[in-house]
């Protein structure tokens, strides 16, 4: 039966049960792999349920001074004009869901938390799996995957909270349609799933020009086809976004269409800055292959030097050669005796 406090243990304890310790350079078995797996997960795992019970908790109550979990996502809709969403009673001022279950207010709050317990417990589940994959990577390997990583978070973070803010001018597109006709109640599960999905959907889409700058690096997309097809990707663009927000209206359809715009253009200036600095790399190193072996660098180095390399005081040269062919020349040699 799996132990998860056994596992979390580690190397140490299972090295103290007669399991083999892993060798000086580092390198383990493919059990001892699969421990390492098994102890990182159970971390991993703990830190999410810790983090889900957080934000079960915040989505009633008010930690430290700040608003709760349920306020903060409601917000939008209860920014919304009275005369756009209903008032259950009777106070123009008040803002609540519609509930039409029994079960409806404890599986939204439970969902709730679960995803506020991915994000807040994504530093230590995201070092877990650092930590994992770091032993096999190169140290040029590691800059490349911290780089990666910190950007991923990064756009991720901005494209969430871009669409936080494009959540109110969504339902204010959405549900202008009903003003004066129809008073519409939305239930949590709708309202929160409409959220969630749009946070979700911006801060995944903010990831695509992080992907083409690394296909880029790798050599598998070049800035110059990037260039040619930009008309293409830019309408693909706003085909995804069309298809991708989950409210299909236009307010977030646009907002998300030209946030991938800008930020494409911005892969592709640096997507041209690296094969130029490639291209130049390649030039020198193109340069100094076609050289002979016995054929002078063309760089000179020499400061105050003459062509041929020498003391730019040619008589001080030539004086020189001379006295040296006068040494080895076996004939002024005997003339000097």
């Amino acid at each position: 039966m799996f132990n998860p406090f056994a596992a979390l243990r580690g190397t140490l304890r299972r090295s103290a049960d007669g399991t083999p310790r892993p060798d000086a350079d580092g390198s383990m078995s493919l059990m001892e792999h699969l421990y390492e797996l098994r102890r990182r997960l159970t971390i991993a795992a703990l830190a999410l349920a810790v983090g889900g019970v957080v934000g079960f908790l915040w989505f009633n109550h008010d930690p430290f001074g700040l608003p709760s979990l349920g306020r903060i996502l409601t917000a939008p809709y209860c920014d919304l004009p009275s005369d756009r969403r209903a008032t259950l009673n009777g106070d123009a001022q008040s803002c609540t869901l519609l509930a039409t279950g029994v079960f409806d207010a404890f599986f939204l709050q439970f969902k709730v938390g679960l995803v506020a317990g991915v994000v807040l417990s994504s530093p230590v589940w995201l070092g877990q799996f650092w930590g994992f994959i770091t032993p096999g990577l190169y140290a040029k390997e590691k800059k490349y995957a911290r780089v990666f990583v910190g950007c991923a978070a990064f756009l991720f973070t901005c494209g969430a909270v871009l669409a936080y803010f494009i959540v109110a001018q969504g339902l204010k597109v959405l549900l202008g349609f009903s003003s004066g006709v129809v008073s519409v109640a939305l239930s949590p599960n709708d309202y929160f799933g409409f959220v969630v999905a749009l946070l979700i959907i911006f801060g995944v889409s903010f990831e695509l020009p992080l992907l083409v700058v690394m296909l880029n690096r790798v050599g598998v997309l070049p800035a110059a086809n990037l260039k040619k097809w930009r008309r293409g990707i830019i309408m693909g663009l706003f085909v995804f976004a069309a298809f991708a927000t989950p409210g299909s209206d236009v307010i977030s359809m646009l907002a998300l269409a030209l946030a991938l715009v800008v930020l494409f253009e911005l892969a592709v200036l640096i997507a041209s800055a690296h094969d130029r600095r490639k291209e130049r790399t390649s030039a020198d190193a193109q340069t100094f292959s076609d050289l002979d072996d016995d054929e002078p660098s063309p760089l000179d180095l020499s400061g105050g030097t003459s062509e041929s390399g020498y003391d730019h005081d040619e008589s001080r040269y030539t004086d020189t050669n001379e006295d040296l062919r006068s040494h080895q020349d076996p004939r002024s040699y005997t003339d000097a005796t």
